[in-house]
């Protein structure tokens, strides 16, 4: 066969065959690291790096955390090219088919002592800095304002302690609507959407002190680079600094329940000027909610209102169609409570129900909102008892 050596000219086919070899692997090698070339610098280009990797946040905690990660990631490239470029270069250049045969090591104090020093070198080089970082990621001192952060079966409440305020975020009714009914394609922040977001100011150490009401949840914001469990009958507590005003968006990072996906956070960051302008407009509203509680309703007005109340508010465990998931969550439609007495189905929305996943309601919903709700599931969702309360007494019994 022609592609064989035999004979006296075996000598030189087989140098021609080494030289070839030779050439397709210096070949193949410039491809490659012309390939990696091009993808890493494509990759920087296009930010496509931004994309894949971890966001180096606002906050000084998030930009260490990101400082720390890039600082090890590239150590660990350097170590890949100096180990698999030895390798590579080991296997192709001493292959059998050029003529190497098997050597023969022997020990080699310099190279153990060399595999032990770097390493360690390496390991202190990173542990001093993160060791830093952590001990400022738990350094509560100097705090400037402090926000209790409480989670629920699925939702957030936000109290300011310094201003005197509670803030509950739910799911978005515009997310909550499309999981059943609609594309998300829609929605550019699908999930992800809240109706009352925590809004911070910026450039002010903020301490967040975080429990939780039911089950363990975890308030995660990437952007602020942290992230810790909500406990029940347990105090964790994290500060943070936002650096730049915008929304930055976050989840419940703990399995909480059936709609743990359905948990979001949204941080509204802005100028201290427009924080306490919102502190203003959240009183305005909240006195005026308590004067709209005072005057006399129709029922259509109720049950229409009492519909956005009971999406925002029920729809997760009771189903949009009242219909609920037995028996953990019993339905609304035809129960016992949404078509008996009044006074007991306004009791069990206020006060909730010890030893089940009813939430008692009472300091989640303003008057005017308690007393929709309950006309609309008594009068909706397939529920005609026909009667319904006005605010004003479902303020007095608040009171």
């Amino acid at each position: 066969m022609s592609s064989m050596c035999t004979g006296d000219h075996a000598g030189d086919c087989l140098s021609g065959r080494v030289k070839r070899t030779r050439a397709r692997t210096a070949r193949l090698g410039v491809a490659a690291l012309g390939m990696l070339a091009l993808l890493v610098s494509g990759a920087v280009h296009a930010g496509f790096m931004d994309v894949i990797n971890m966001p180096r946040g606002v906050t000084p905690i998030s930009r260490v955390a990101y400082d720390q990660h890039m600082l090890m990631f590239w150590w660990c490239v350097g170590i890949g090219i100096v180990v698999f470029g030895a390798m590579f270069y080991s296997i192709v250049r001493h292959r059998k088919s050029v003529g190497h045969e098997a050597a023969h090591f022997h020990h080699s104090t310099f190279a153990e002592i060399a595999w032990t020093v770097v390493p360690c070198v390496i390991l202190v080089t990173m542990a001093i800095p993160a060791t830093k970082a952590l001990i400022n990621m738990e350094d509560m001192t100097k705090s400037e304002m402090t926000v209790k952060v409480t989670g629920y079966q699925w939702k957030w409440r936000y109290d300011y302690i310094e201003d005197d305020i509670t803030v509950y975020s739910n799911l978005a009714n515009s997310s909550r609507e499309l999981i059943f009914d609609g594309d998300p394609g829609t929605n550019e922040n699908y999930l992800l959407e809240v109706d009352n977001p925590i809004v911070l100011p910026i450039n002010k150490k903020i301490r967040l002190l975080l429990t939780a009401d039911d089950v363990i949840h975890a308030w995660w914001v990437p952007a602020l680079g942290q992230k810790k469990d909500a406990i029940p009958g347990y105090i964790n507590e994290i500060w943070t600094r936002i650096e730049e005003p915008g929304v930055y968006r976050g989840q419940c990072a703990e399995l909480c329940g059936k709609d743990h996906g359905f948990m979001p956070i949204v941080v509204h960051a802005k100028s201290q000027a427009e924080y306490d302008d919102w502190v203003k407009g959240l009183k305005k509203t909240s006195e005026a909610s308590a004067a709209e509680a005072m005057r006399e309703w129709k029922q259509d007005e109720l049950i229409a209102r009492g519909k956005e109340v009971y999406m925002t508010a029920c729809s997760a465990c009771h189903q949009p169609n009242g219909a609920g998931i037995p028996p953990q969550f019993p339905a609304i439609t035809g129960s016992a409570v949404a078509t008996g007495p009044l006074a007991v189905h306004l009791d069990r929305v206020m006060n909730g129900k010890p030893g089940t996943a009813m939430a008692a309601f009472a300091n989640q919903l303003s008057a005017t909102d308690l007393a929709a709700v309950v006309t609309y599931q008594r009068n909706g969702l397939g529920n005609k008892v026909g009667d319904m309360i006005q605010p004003a007494d479902v303020a007095a019994k608040k009171n």
